[in-house]
């Protein structure tokens, strides 16, 4: 009869709603609805209290309406308690109530359980238990306290494959023989111990014709008696099989994040991508680009047509040395439009295989091999990706799977594309990177000299090491310069940052020093036209500050040989090492300059005097930049291998790099300058003071010629005379004393003529009827090269001849002279 009226209840629409009671409450105490199940509770009807006070129904009100009360309640967004009301008839009813706040600053709905009129027997609860347990969807299971399966449900009957009469009396482990049936009887064995419920995870194929893999959540709970005592376990199962993938899945994508793009090698990005998803992924992955891609051309952009040329970037196997390989890494190879490979690069999507595939079949026939391996191992599914960024096909990566049972799904093809969509990108800047660097290097080494002069003052012997290989290249130069008076010009510098700014600024300021070298500036002065001129670069950048974006430092050395003293200046660069003969190594103390670019600041330039055989060691800062290293430290590195000599200044130059750049690879560009100086005895130079008078003319062309006689040099007599005649006349007419004249005899023949005055010579052009105006043309003629340099005192005119310089009548053609 119960169950007629339950059925008629829900035929009219729905349950019977009159079993709970409902009231809600404003905020401010009132009541503003009453249902029929609460005037069954406490026989009020709805017009009686509706628009009353709550607290009127309260047994005992005062506890609820003092302030403390109330700020409690505007705390709460839901309580629950026995509360002790007033029914109709004057008794205390307590009532189980739940409170709720619909809205924040809102009423309260309060609801109860409304007594019935009939209550189900006991037996009928007992029968709701069985029930519950039978036909939960929920797999279950009761194990005795020794671990014997006493009962399962049916739901986990349909999970095992097994009916309960057949595992009645059986051990979970050998129900399932498995390793994870191990952790979980030791849970199991800690809740018959302890009592305490546990939880395990695991991932395991749980019936008998399953081929998928699932992952459950298996709960322990101790079935206990009233003492207490533990006589049963049972356990509940619940499938979190798609959680367990996302999360897998995420897992993959974060390790793809972190693991794929950690350098700025196509290669090695390459194979990133194919560890990352082996084996989480695919049992097998080949990672294969487009042969173009090192090459300077474009790529194509969208779908390519096949034929497609590629390239074996990387692979990996669940099986050590990828035995399913066909591909060495490394090889070029064509691919037609059967294969996998194509097949999607040509179509512009992933394409999943399986390999009965008509198309597979033909791909293997055309390499028997290929073939073979698929049969061999048993790859049964086949997934191909198009590696794409920015638009550009890069090449493409295949997954296989063979000891994995299940083949690739549309989920797995939309990980697969995320994962290759982030390595594609790292490639891409890779590629991007390498075509930049290799321009800046081609840069670099166009504008580095490409053989070193073996000036006649220094030896000399050099090393460049670019940084890398994931650096661009950098600004650091080096130069030997030759001036007059065989003396040589050092210099090393190194331009801020990298790339090909970096490296075009530095061809521009190395073209700098040698035209103002050649105007034989003094080192301060020449550092200070120089940091003009960065400013200048940096104006035409745009930068605000000239230390930013075009900054360098530099060291400037003159060596005269004559002298034996060098000059040196420096521009926020590290200081020179001297090795001197007898092994000693100093650093010298070349006043520290600001860098570059800065502008408003002074140079400052000193002088020192290097013996013959002295080693002087020119560097940048990468030489001394390991991290883990102070500069102190490689200064003492620096000293003990320039102390310890190679024989060879080629051989010390290895040495040095051997010593302090131990690795592979160096931070930064590294830029080192030897220089050996060589020093010219009084047996190689003739110095005469001459007094300005014009009859020492012809006596300085007799010094000359007893002194080129004596210096076996009878063929240059005439063409020195003829210079000599033509420079000292000029000091003599144009200059102020005192006036020296000085030969210098190395690999050529210098004739330098100092005089008191600053004016500068200037060549000109004698007409017809002239009888002057010749002098410096007839000089030019007969020299190799010859110029003016200023000097403390004065300036001093030279002329450079090459020996031997050939008959006096092969070099003078008086006729041109007009």
């Amino acid at each position: 009869m119960k169950r007629h009226d339950s059925g008629s209840a829900r035929e009219r629409g729905g349950f019977d709603e009159t079993h709970t009671a409902q009231a809600t409450v404003s905020d401010d105490g009132t009541l503003t609805s009453w249902n029929e199940g609460a005037r069954r509770l406490l026989g009020h009807p709805s017009p009686d209290v509706v628009g009353r006070p709550a607290a009127e129904l309260l047994a005992h009100p005062g506890r609820a309406t003092g302030a403390e009360a109330r700020r409690a309640r505007a705390r709460l967004t839901r309580w629950h308690g026995t509360v002790a009301l007033r029914h109709r008839d004057g008794r205390e009813v307590p009532v189980p109530l739940l409170a709720h706040r619909r809205r924040p600053e809102g009423d309260w709905l309060l609801v109860t359980a409304a007594p019935r009129a009939e209550q189900p027997p006991e037996s009928w609860n007992d029968a709701l238990m069985q029930w519950a347990y039978t036909q939960s969807p929920c797999p279950m299971a009761i194990y005795d306290a020794d671990m014997r399966l006493r009962k399962v449900n049916a739901e986990m009957a349909r999970v095992t494959g097994l009916p309960e009469a057949e595992i009645r009396g059986l051990r979970l482990s050998e129900i399932k023989g498995k390793l994870q049936s191990e952790q979980l009887e030791a849970a199991m064995r800690h809740v018959l111990t302890t009592g305490e419920p546990r939880e395990v995870e695991t991932y395991l194929r749980t019936g008998s014709g399953e081929i998928k893999e699932q992952a459950w959540s298996v709960r322990f709970a101790p079935l206990q008696a009233r003492d207490g005592r533990v006589y049963a376990v049972c356990m509940a199962a619940h499938d979190i099989t798609d959680q367990y993938l996302a999360r897998q899945r995420l897992l993959l994508l974060s390790a793809a994040s972190e693991r794929i793009g950690s350098t700025l090698d196509i290669d090695h990005t390459a194979q990133e991508l194919a560890d990352v998803c082996v084996p989480r992924l695919a049992d097998y992955a080949s990672i294969d680009l487009l042969d173009r891609l090192t090459q300077e051309e474009e790529l194509p952009s969208g779908p390519l047509t096949d034929p497609v040329v590629l390239r074996r970037a990387a692979r990996q196997s669940i099986y050590e040395g990828c035995p399913e390989a066909v591909v060495p890494v490394g090889k070029v190879d064509t691919y037609p439009k059967v294969s996998p490979m194509a097949e999607c690069l040509v179509a512009g999507h992933p394409i999943i295989h399986a390999s009965t595939d008509p198309s597979i079949a033909k791909w293997g026939a055309l390499k028997p091999q290929r073939a073979q391996t698929i049969r061999r191992f048993g790859v049964h599914s086949i997934m191909s990706v198009p590696i794409r960024a920015r638009g550009t096909t890069l090449g493409v990566a295949v997954f296989a799977r063979h000891r994995t049972p299940e083949a690739f799904a549309q989920d797995d093809v939309v990980l697969a594309e995320e994962i290759t969509t982030r390595a594609a990108v790292c490639v891409d800047n890779a590629r991007r990177f390498t075509r930049e660097r290799n321009t800046a290097l081609a840069l670099q080494r166009s504008l580095l000299p490409q053989t070193l002069p073996q000036p006649p003052a220094v030896e000399v012997a050099s090393r460049y090491l670019p940084a890398g290989p994931y650096a661009g290249a950098g600004g650091d130069w080096f130069d030997v310069i030759p001036l007059s008076g065989a003396r040589v010009a050092l210099v090393v510098g190194d331009v801020v940052g990298h790339g090909i700014q970096a490296s075009a600024t530095m061809g521009r300021l190395r073209t700098a020093v040698r035209t103002l070298a050649d105007v034989d500036l003094p080192p301060d002065e020449l550092l200070t036209h120089l940091d003009d001129l960065v400013i200048h670069l940096a104006a035409e950048t745009g930068a605000e500050e000239a230390t930013g974006d075009v900054g360098a430092t530099c060291l400037y050395a003159v060596y005269d040989p004559v002298s034996h003293r060098c000059s040196l200046a420096a521009a926020g660069h590290p200081a020179p090492a001297l090795a001197r003969p007898d092994g000693s190594v100093e650093f010298l103390p070349v006043p520290p300059g600001p860098p570059l670019g800065v502008g408003g600041l002074p140079f400052e330039a000193m002088e020192t005097e290097l013996p013959e055989d002295a080693v002087l060691a020119l560097y940048t800062n990468g030489l001394m930049g390991e991290w883990d290293r102070d500069v102190d430290e490689g200064r003492l590195l620096l000293a003990d291998a320039l102390a310890h000599p190679c024989g060879s200044l080629s051989g010390t130059c290895d040495a040095v790099l051997r010593t302090l750049l131990p690795g592979e690879g160096v931070l930064d560009d590294v830029a080192l300058l030897l220089a050996r100086t060589r020093a010219l005895d009084a047996a190689h130079v003739a110095t005469w003071d001459v007094p300005a008078d014009p009859a020492w003319v012809a006596r300085s062309r007799r010094n000359v010629t007893q002194r080129l006689t004596e210096w076996g040099l009878d063929e240059a007599v005439f063409t020195t005379e003829l210079v000599v005649s033509e420079l000292v006349t000029n000091a003599i007419r144009h200059a102020v004393p005192p006036i020296q004249l000085r030969l210098i005899h190395d690999h050529s023949l210098i004739c330098e003529v100092t005089d008191a005055s600053s004016t500068a010579p200037h060549m000109r052009r004698a007409r017809t009827f002239d009888e002057g105006g010749r002098g410096l043309l007839l000089v030019a003629r007969l020299s190799q090269r010859w110029g003016s340099r200023q000097t403390a005192e004065g300036k001093t005119i030279w002329s450079e001849q090459t020996l031997p310089v050939g008959l006096p009548g092969e070099l003078l053609d008086l006729d041109r002279l007009d």
